[in-house]
């Protein structure tokens, strides 16, 4: 996974989208334009990191819109949004849904260069940790409907003994299961399986 996050900018101003890139290509950041949020999500890549200047009022789909789609789409990128037309509540509007930054037009760009670079470290760490839980997921995808239920009743806390009675099975095949989660999953230890899930809040 790629260390330098590139910077989508999502705005119908043309002049603002080439001053942005100028800006951010003149300290090595990669920007990359959209004219409004149907391109972007048309062409952008989800898997690599980014931090997202979006517009709130454009052509189409709304810069809330867009967040709103990005929200359903798993896709963790800071989302910074700028409008000419914004309010208190549009702004808070906007960081309740999680976005990192709200700025009003005309902006100081070096105030947007300031946000863009502190969060392009968070941006990383978001995919990261993204990634981190997709496979964790993927591991737990490979559980049958029985080992779940076994697994669930250890990330209880529950000792073979008692899992094996609520299951009304033997302790024997308690421990066939938990070798068998062990084996499918790749964990080393079942403990080490139920930290990764409850440190990326899969659910069993």
């Amino acid at each position: 996974m790629s260390d330098e996050p590139v910077v989508h900018i999502v705005d119908d101003d043309e002049d603002l989208r080439r001053s942005l890139v100028f800006l951010l290509e003149s300290v090595g950041v990669t920007p990359l334009t959209y004219p409004d949020a149907r391109t972007f999500l048309a062409e952008f890549d989800p898997e690599a990191p980014a931090v997202v200047v979006v517009d709130v009022r454009m052509p189409g789909m709304s810069g809330f819109g867009l967040q709103e789609e990005l929200v359903a789409r798993d896709y963790p990128a800071p989302l910074v949004f700028c409008s000419a037309h914004g309010d208190i509540p549009m702004s808070v509007r906007a960081l309740q849904r999680g976005a990192v930054d709200f700025l009003e037009k005309p902006y100081e760009p070096q105030r947007l260069l300031e946000i863009v670079q502190r969060h392009q470290a968070a941006a990383v760490e978001a995919f990261t940790r993204r990634a981190a839980r997709r496979d964790v997921e993927r591991r737990v995808e490979t559980l049958t409907a029985r080992e779940r239920e076994v697994l669930r009743l250890v990330i209880d806390g529950l000792p073979s003994q008692v899992v094996a009675r609520r299951l009304g099975t033997s302790v024997k095949t308690i421990d066939v299961h938990r070798a068998r989660i062990r084996a499918k999953t790749g964990a080393d230890s079942l403990g080490a399986l139920v930290r990764d899930l409850l440190l990326h809040r899969v659910e069993v």
